[in-house]
């Protein structure tokens, strides 16, 4: 297996979800933005850590995330191109002491 594939496929997924985000997202008050992405070594699943703020709004925001999770994937896929595309999973990022 090439070298750094995963690393490079997270960066590229990472910067299209911000896009998309920003673009058809209305996250009503709230400001969601992608932290990380990390992609396993098999590339089956994508870990998305996202940061909300207000922290108030996370659950709906993130439920918003979900709901729309198939349609981010779709997106991603005929954007990208890449197959097999890594399923998404989301997790809103633990805040820091």
């Amino acid at each position: 297996m090439r070298p750094f594939r995963n690393l490079k496929m997270a960066s590229v997924i990472q910067e299209e979800l911000n896009v998309i985000f920003s673009r058809e997202f209305n996250f009503n008050g709230a400001l969601v933005t992608i932290l990380s992405v990390a992609v396993d070594e098999k590339f089956e699943e994508a870990m998305v850590q996202i940061g909300v703020l207000p922290f108030e709004k996370e659950l709906d925001a993130y439920t918003m995330i979900e709901n729309r999770r198939k349609e981010l994937e779709h997106k991603l896929l005929k954007k990208l191109n890449i197959k097999p595309l890594p399923h998404l999973k989301f997790e809103i990022a633990s805040r820091g002491a």
